[in-house]
């Protein structure tokens, strides 16, 4: 159930915020550059990012003004690092929090240490993720953005606000996902408007908090993906140098802000550093067989036949294919929007249910494609799966073809005797996948 939305006040300004959790630390997350309250909770990663940290404590998440369910903000004149750090403690006030740990993630780590050193008596902790003390380069800061970069960013977000170039620098994790692609790309125009957008990024390149660095006292922990396109992770070890005491953790990736794959490790760092104690995750690694499928042109068949049309459409095409899942035996099914993820104990089984999940699909006037591969996969204990071997049967899906079902290179040999056929698709690169793959397509099923 989605939390509650209430306001709080900072004068005429009314600030968008919920309540998740009721652990024993109060834990304020910093509206990011791009937030709606609301709207974030139906993206099944950014919820399983909030729900983790609400896990052990009181998670205050809050729209800025000017952005998501908020109060806009002049264009002309957008909010000042002073006027933004009253809208945090009205906030924290309308929330009843005393005292709270801070998690700034991008520009909102400037608002925590200015935060941090103005009210020192209600900072119990800082974590940063994905930030830096300034954005602009110069002389004495070489890391930051040269400023012809940045107006070249202003300028191509204002002709493409909310299209799918904006995620190459912040999410490039859900590129190779058409649906998660679109979501976010929606979830962007909801949450700010182009102007809103540039006027954010050229307040925030005149923002610089070097100074106030050394004079925070709070206990802080600096997070950086290794391959953040848009800030260097150089300028989170900047930030970490110069605050007393800062512990530093690089993470693995490329992902900006933490609701798809950067959150889980984001989660366990932060819940680590404030409790001293890691998240009991029991992982079991085992061999199975993972199946990929995804609907070939969903976008262009909504707009054909409207959107209550296309839902109907959709509510049948998904009880099929669950009902397909389960003739098969195939276990831990998740849905990714315009697809599903399962997985099976063997490879025969997969292919079979791939043929019949094609055949349920084209009934409804619909192509899928589908990968399938067969390795090492964690099961956890929440009934999650991870492991490169999921990682490796969603770079196959993408390879694959309208009404396709392709398989990895080690599937063809596992189902030897069983009558299957399979046509040489060549070696391919799998983005993010190490070496060279070979892949097959399968000719009957």
């Amino acid at each position: 159930m989605q939390p509650e939305t209430r306001y709080a006040r900072n004068g005429d300004i009314s600030i968008a915020y919920q309540v998740i959790g009721d652990g024993p630390i109060d834990l304020v997350l910093f509206g990011t550059f791009v937030s709606h309250v609301e709207l974030i909770w139906e993206n099944p990663d950014a919820a399983d990012f909030l729900q983790r940290l609400a896990s052990f404590s009181r998670l205050i998440i809050f729209d800025k003004r000017g952005v998501g369910m908020s109060d806009p903000m002049t264009l002309m004149a957008p909010p000042t690092l002073e006027e933004r750090l009253g809208d945090v403690k009205a906030v924290m006030d309308a929330a009843g929090a005393e005292q709270a740990a801070l998690f700034g993630s991008s520009e909102g780590a400037q608002l925590a240490a200015l935060f941090a050193t103005t009210y020192p008596e209600r900072t119990r902790a800082i974590i940063m993720l994905s930030s830096f003390a300034r954005i602009r380069r110069s002389d004495d800061y070489p890391i930051g953005i040269p400023s012809e970069v940045l107006e070249q960013t202003t300028e191509f977000l204002t002709g493409h606000w909310g299209e799918p170039g904006n995620l190459e620098l912040v999410l490039p994790s859900v590129c190779d996902d058409e649906h998660k692609v679109r979501w976010w790309s929606q979830f962007f125009r909801r949450s700010s408007s182009p102007g809103a957008a540039v006027a954010q990024i050229r307040m925030n390149a005149d923002v610089d908090v070097t100074d106030l660095l050394p004079l925070v006292q709070a206990p802080t922990l600096v997070l950086h993906a290794e391959d953040d396109q848009w800030i260097r992770a150089d300028a989170g070890r900047f930030l970490a140098e110069r605050i007393g005491g800062a512990r530093y953790v690089e993470l693995s990736g490329g992902d900006h802000l933490p609701y798809a794959a950067l959150g889980p490790r984001v989660a366990e760092e932060t819940q680590a550093f404030l409790t001293g104690t890691r998240p009991a995750i029991h992982t079991q690694r085992v061999l199975a067989t993972v199946l990929f499928s995804d609907i070939v042109g969903s976008t262009e068949r909504a707009v054909v036949v409207g959107d209550q049309r296309w839902r109907a459409v959709l509510e049948a095409h998904n009880r099929d294919v669950r009902r397909q899942i389960e003739r098969f035996q195939g276990w831990g099914v998740r849905s990714t929007g315009d697809g599903f993820i399962a997985l099976f104990d063997g490879p025969a089984k997969a292919i079979q249910c791939a043929g019949a999940m094609r055949e349920a699909a084209r009934a409804h006037g619909l192509e899928i494609r589908i990968g399938i591969h067969t390795g090492e996969i964690e099961k956890r204990a929440d009934d999650e799966v991870a492991g490169i071997g999921v990682h490796i049967g969603a770079r196959v899906a993408a390879n694959a073809g309208p009404g396709e079902i392709l398989v990895s290179g080690v599937v063809p040999s596992l189902v030897v005797g069983s009558g299957l056929d399979f046509v040489d698709r060549g070696v391919h690169e799998l983005k993010g996948i190490p070496g060279i793959w070979q892949l097959y397509s399968v000719a009957s099923a």
